[in-house]
């Protein structure tokens, strides 16, 4: 091993995935964190008895977790537990409609209330259909760290990327060849919520997420999605990596095309041969490499994922029809993805996600109160959408809410915590303010993200959900697992 110190910059779950899979194979790593915890968007609050998860609320695809434990001789049992979620999602309309996607295990396929037989049957014909896209993006993309249209095409060829993998094609153009009732098309549409994209605009190819959630189901972490990021601090731990918490990088140092290096915010300087960015790749070449306008506009396919308003409210009320996860459903599908992603402005009628995470663990509220997470997906930051403009969106959503169900929302508030996608970018510096790094547009990138490893300096390598494979928790830890291998391979 010629060069075997790390630096890694940032502990979101990308460069815990890193530090973890590079400590495994013996290498001295080093994290750097500017915030006083681990777990990046991994969030917590706690107020008053409520505990509130900022970020991730949904967990699935637990095998490539498994795979960072196990490849660091550890058992995932010993750090955190999982417990299954059911219904998976429940789906609030305007008309009162309300439909459960409920996982049948032996059956290995979802109940869905309140459609008719024929649906059910086009729902399973959909899920043959995002069976085969996952198993093709699963034995290339995911497990071989595929970064470019060139890596893609060597893998798979032209004719099956374009034709198998459907590389031209929408989600919606897909969704509708399988499914006629404008309920279920909505609720599959919607799946894109894990890469913050609009299935109008995302290429067809992810579809093969609803097979992902019903193959390897969805859990939640006992005692809050936090206890992911204590589990993967004791691990750190049990691994001797060092952390430095309160520790602001300020710039990558790097001389003749190589990256040696770090300087803090106060000033110190830290040497390494290997640098990983756990920052988003684009704000990383600004800040930390002060790149010019003309570097940064190679990147400029690789827009912002939306951005979203986040609102905890702890409540004096239990609202008995919610399940763990909700959505609340706009009038008109279409315009909201047009008028988020498209004109990138505020929707006057969102599809709102709601998650209600006593449903599955009573300790997230005192007895007989609940927390609730509101979530409606918006634009990233954008100059004329000001603070005041959030807070009038939010005086809409309680008025939805209030109309679809949760009757006298506002009277039976305790108090609410609000995050805007200003307090995002500052609390992650994301991109923007982007919840899910790089948003998936066919037309704009293919629905690839930036490539993991600098094309500019040597010994420099990105993680999250900037780069492939893109956002979400386990696609973040598949990305730290990838980079490992991408260091494996140029560092014998």
């Amino acid at each position: 091993m010629k060069n075997n110190k790390v630096l890694v910059i940032g502990s979101g779950l990308g460069g815990l995935s890193t530090a973890i899979s590079l400590a495994s194979e013996g290498y001295d790593v080093e994290i750097f964190e500017k915030n006083n915890k681990i777990g990046g968007k991994l969030n917590l609050l706690e107020k008053e008895g409520f505990k509130f998860d900022l970020g991730p609320s949904i967990f699935t695809m637990p095998h490539i977790f498994n795979e960072l434990f196990e490849n660091a001789g550890k058992n995932m049992d010993d750090y955190f537990r999982l417990i299954p979620v059911k219904p998976h999602w429940r789906n609030f309309f305007e008309d009162n409609k309300v439909i459960d996607l409920v996982p049948v295990t032996m059956k290995n396929k979802f109940r869905v209330n309140g459609v008719s037989e024929k649906d059910k049957r086009d729902l399973e014909d959909f899920l043959t259909y995002s069976k085969k896209l996952y198993d093709l993006v699963d034995e290339g993309y995911f497990s071989k760290g595929l970064d470019t249209f060139k890596d893609n095409i060597k893998e798979y060829g032209f004719i099956k990327l374009l034709k198998d993998l459907d590389g031209l094609s929408t989600v919606d153009s897909q969704v509708k060849k399988y499914i006629d009732n404008n309920y279920l098309r909505d609720i599959i549409n919607f799946f894109v919520k894990y890469v913050g994209s609009s299935p109008y605009n995302a290429p067809a190819l992810l579809n093969l997420l609803p097979y992902i959630q019903y193959q390897f189901g969805l859990w939640y972490v006992e005692g809050g999605m936090y206890n992911l990021a204590k589990g993967l601090s004791e691990l750190i731990d049990d691994l001797n990596i060092k952390v430095y918490l309160n520790s602001e990088v300020k710039k990558i140092l790097t001389k003749n095309g190589h990256a040696y290096g770090i300087k803090l915010h106060n000033d110190k300087e830290v040497n390494a041969n290997i640098i990983v960015s756990n920052m988003e790749i684009i704000p990383a070449y600004k800040k930390l490499l002060n790149e010019n306008d003309e570097f940064i506009k190679k990147y400029d396919k690789f827009e912002p994922s939306c951005s979203g308003l986040v609102i905890h409210l702890g409540l004096k009320k239990v609202y008995k029809n919610l399940a763990h996860h909700n959505f609340f459903f706009s009038k008109d599908p279409k315009e909201h993805f047009s008028t988020v992603f498209d004109n990138k402005e505020l929707p006057n009628d969102p599809t709102i996600y709601l998650v209600a995470p006593t449903r599955t663990d009573r300790t997230q509220a005192p007895e007989g109160f609940d927390n609730i997470k509101i979530l409606p997906h918006i634009p990233y930051i954008k100059e004329g959408i000001t603070e005041k403009k959030y807070f009038e969106l939010k005086e809409k959503i309680y008025d939805k809410l209030e109309r679809m169900g949760l009757d006298k929302l506002r009277d039976n508030i305790l108090f609410e915590e609000i995050l805007t996608p200003f307090d995002i970018e500052s609390m992650y510096y994301s991109n923007k303010g982007s919840i899910y790094g790089v948003v998936s547009d066919v037309k704009k990138n293919l629905g690839l993200k930036a490539a993991k490893k600098s094309e500019k300096y040597e010994g420099l390598y990105f993680v999250g959900g900037s780069v492939n494979p893109g956002g979400g928790m386990p696609m973040a830890i598949l990305s730290g697992i990838n980079v490992k291998n991408l260091i494996l391979e140029t560092n014998i």
